[in-house]
């Protein structure tokens, strides 16, 4: 099949909101998704949804699907944890609204987020993340993500049990093996395993760019 009749849509896409990350301007972006017939178009700024409206009335001014997103961050612990030697390190987890109930669920836990999770940066935990999943999607994410994570520990127990916890919670319809091609080695192994545990627990798989600028 031609390009024409295989859309890509980026899904994991930063803007100028993801501050001191996202180079991208919401006009720009939509622009060029019209201009490359890529029928709709992510916004998963890090942390923040600041710029969603404007993004969903450009989107539409062009004539591209928007799919409200965000990277938001997971903490290690529970949000409310906050001591420098555990709760420092957090992971990126890449959320995206299937429906009007997981917008709503967006809005809460980037709100949750800021106001009690707020360490560093803002974050939700799997027990907030778990009460706030219906209508939205997941993947295993970037690099920083929770499961690469632990592949890049060389813990693939810990690994296998994120995956099965991630299917409970949304089910094989809303979970996705999210894999990126960045020329980075480490994403390969990465990919590689994933490829290995996906096969395991019947997930489908979702490419994506890293977009940043």
């Amino acid at each position: 099949m031609s390009p024409e009749q295989q859309p890509f849509v980026h899904l994991h896409v930063h803007s100028e909101f993801s501050l001191l990350d996202g180079l991208s301007r919401i006009d720009d972006l939509a622009t060029r998704a019209r201009a490359l017939n890529m029928p709709a178009l992510a916004l998963t700024d890090h942390g923040t949804m600041y710029g969603t409206i404007d993004f969903y009335r450009t989107c539409k001014k062009h004539g591209v699907k928007p799919i409200l997103g965000v990277e938001s961050y997971l903490a290690q612990r529970r949000m409310e944890d906050k001591e420098p030697d555990k709760d420092r390190q957090r992971y990126h987890l890449l959320l995206l609204a299937q429906n009007q109930t997981g917008y709503q669920n967006l809005l809460q836990i980037v709100s949750a987020a800021q106001l009690d999770g707020f360490y560093y940066r803002p974050r939700t935990d799997r027990e907030y993340l778990a009460s706030h999943s219906e209508g939205l999607i997941t993947t295993t994410g970037c690099l920083a993500g929770e499961i690469p994570q632990a592949i890049m520990e060389g813990n693939l127990d810990k690994a296998h049990q994120l995956m099965g916890w991630y299917v409970d919670v949304f089910g094989r319809d809303r979970f996705f093996v999210e894999l990126q091609d960045h020329d980075i080695d480490e994403l390969t192994a990465v990919n590689k395993q994933l490829l290995e545990m996906a096969g395991r627990y019947q997930l489908k798989f979702l490419a994506t760019n890293d977009v940043h600028y």
